[in-house]
């Protein structure tokens, strides 16, 4: 079944006075199997959310940008006929909603552009590919294959599941509840994760890390901020070239390092290794009392509690050899700071 909703060419079609919360039209999809989702848009936000099929529809919102002012429904229809191509269609389980500037539209005033964002609601198992320039992308109770890119806006996602892919240039993201392959990018915000599992990459470039409740393989990467932490288990790779790292509870194997901050680890369990290396700050490590490890240290300053069951070499310049007999490599560098072990 096709269906294809040329918005600037008609009008009549029921449509609602508009705010903020108000859908400029409503298109169910109850007799549609939507398996994959295409929205596209250039001024505003975008928005997949899983609901049981007698609910399944698209809302479509529109709001003027002049400032301080409320614009009226005509005005809105005139602009869409005036500057832009807003296609709705439903064509072999594929839902496309695209809104973008007519051919040859450029520059125009921004007090007369649109924002134009979509909603979609749909069963849980679903793909999607998502495009605004604009605004913020919400992804809530889906499983599939999940593409989407903003370059103003913030990423939100829960309960979300299979190969999710997401790029933002300028805003923070937030992922929970979702597991399989993550693999998200912020060119100047934040990243929260939160209960998440599978294989997570996690990169920004200006933002604060924080992690909490993770389990799989997980890299974590910011050029100037943070990292914060806590109850990881699997493998963590986790670097900052300009902020301290602070991580707590681990399970995991390890691999930090930061240039210009402090570094304080506590592992509940180490795993097959760990690695620590602060090039500008201290580092203070706690690690398990019984665990069998071959440690490897390194520092300007090395400040621990009398050893037990070790044997090797020890100053304040570092150690090396093993405890408890040996087993798990533990390789700490600080070329900058103290380093402070605790064994717990």
């Amino acid at each position: 079944m096709r269906i294809v909703v040329l918005l600037l060419l008609v009008s009549g079609l029921g449509l609602q006075a508009q705010d903020s919360k108000t859908p400029y039209q409503i298109r169910s999809l109850q007799k549609e199997k939507i398996h994959n989702i295409q929205l596209q848009t250039s001024g505003g936000s975008l928005k997949v959310m899983a609901v049981d099929p007698s609910e399944a529809r698209l809302e479509v919102y529109i709001q003027g940008n002049d400032e301080g002012s409320t614009v009226s429904k005509a005005a809105i229809e005139e602009r869409l006929r005036e500057l832009y191509d807003l296609v709705i269609e439903v064509q072999g389980h594929q839902l496309t909603a695209l809104a973008k500037l007519k051919p040859g539209v450029k520059n125009t005033n921004w007090k007369r552009s649109l924002s134009i964002s979509f909603a979609a609601f749909v069963p849980k198992e679903v793909s999607t590919e998502l495009s605004t320039s604009g605004g913020s992308i919400q992804l809530n109770g889906i499983s599939g294959n999940q593409d989407f890119v903003t370059s103003g806006g913030s990423l939100q996602l829960n309960d979300v599941h299979g190969k999710i892919k997401g790029r933002t240039s300028g805003g923070s993201i937030r992922v929970e509840n979702s597991s399989e392959s993550i693999d998200l990018v912020t060119s100047g915000g934040g990243i929260t994760a939160k209960n998440c599992t599978g294989t997570i990459r996690l990169h920004t470039s200006a933002g604060t890390l924080h992690l909490n409740d993770l389990n799989g393989n997980i890299n974590a990467v910011t050029s100037g901020g943070s990292i914060n932490g806590e109850t990881i288990t699997g493998a963590l790779h986790a670097t900052t070239s300009g902020g301290s790292i602070r991580l707590n509870k681990l399970s995991c194997d390890l691999e930090t390092a930061t240039s210009g901050g402090s570094i304080q680890v506590a592992f509940l369990k180490i795993g097959n290794y760990v690695k620590v290396r602060n090039s500008g700050g201290s580092i203070t490590l706690q690690l398990p009392k019984d665990k069998g490890m071959d440690l490897d240290v390194a520092a300007n300053n090395l400040q621990t509690k009398e050893l037990v069951n070790f044997s090797g070499k020890s100053n304040s310049g570092g150690l090396d050899g093993k405890m408890n007999g040996g087993g798990v490599p533990v390789k700490v560098r600080s070329s900058g700071g103290q380093v402070s072990l605790l064994f717990e």
